[in-house]
């Protein structure tokens, strides 16, 4: 997921002192009116994915590596819209689990704004996934997609490697995972809160995710390959969860090194 986060929602306190503020259990959230953080509870970690394959893809109309995200290449940087900053690694918000949103407040003006506001930053980015907390907002939401386009990026055999696939717009409120096998694979991955790195990461080749849509209706998806990938990916957000917190020893590196061989000794990328 490359550019996925314009956003900096940060959070803001509503009193007179940060310290004081560690104590209240309601705080602001810029752009947005108060949101109660009542029935707080520590989700399991699940995945916001920056799209990141083993190339670093440039663009058809540039000699320039595109930014880091979970998706490279798709051109020079489209025109700044006014929205939400990422928040980059380091931000409290990105470090500490997000709350629960109840089923009545999904149907509000100001929940709905937010995940707008987040479908509009994730393809402004461009990238393939996104979760509140990258724009400041420590709310358990998350929206993914991947396009024909984004993938044509990708070359045939990366694809396949990854089974990567097109699939529309999700929108997930308090989404829960379960894996359905205890297969796994091992591909470089990336994020917008963590701009122009990669690391290897392993992650479950099935799963089952159930939520809330945002209509508030029960919603489950059984995602495999990619899909699967990228769900894990923005669910870790919400858990407080960096890809660099779960990733492959002696893999990290910059975009512009992805291609350089691996260590000895790392395991090699693709199916476990």
């Amino acid at each position: 997921m490359e550019c996925l986060q314009r956003f900096t929602h940060r959070l803001l306190p509503t009193t007179t002192t940060v310290a004081q503020n560690c104590f209240k259990n309601t705080f602001q959230f810029r752009n947005y009116p108060l949101i109660p953080l009542s029935n707080q509870t520590a989700g399991k970690p699940i995945f916001s994915l920056d799209l990141i394959t083993t190339r670093s893809y440039r663009s058809p109309s540039s000699s320039s590596v595109a930014r880091a995200g979970w998706l490279l290449g798709l051109g020079e940087k489209k025109k700044k819209q006014s929205l939400p900053d990422i928040v980059k690694a380091g931000d409290p918000v990105l470090h500490e689990p997000a709350r629960d949103v109840s089923p009545e407040e999904i149907g509000s003006e100001r929940i709905q704004k937010i995940v707008d506001d987040m479908v509009k930053v994730m393809r402004s980015a461009p990238g393939v996934g996104l979760a509140a907390p990258q724009i400041g907002i420590p709310l358990k939401i998350i929206v993914l997609e991947d396009t024909k386009e984004y993938i044509s990026y990708a070359t045939k055999e990366e694809t396949k490697a990854q089974d990567r696939r097109p699939f529309d717009l999700l929108v997930f409120f308090n989404p829960k995972l379960k894996n359905k096998s205890n297969k796994t694979a091992l591909f470089f991955e990336g994020c917008l809160s963590v701009d122009g790195f990669r690391a290897m990461v392993e992650r479950y080749l099935e799963v089952e995710a159930a939520g809330l849509d945002r209509d508030g209706e029960p919603i489950k998806v059984d995602a495999s390959g990619w899909q699967a990938r990228i769900l894990q990916h923005e669910c870790d957000h919400l858990d407080g969860t960096l890809y660099v917190d779960k990733m492959t020893p002696r893999t990290f590196r910059t975009v512009e090194n992805l291609d350089l061989p691996l260590a000895a000794g790392c395991p090699k990328l693709g199916v476990r």
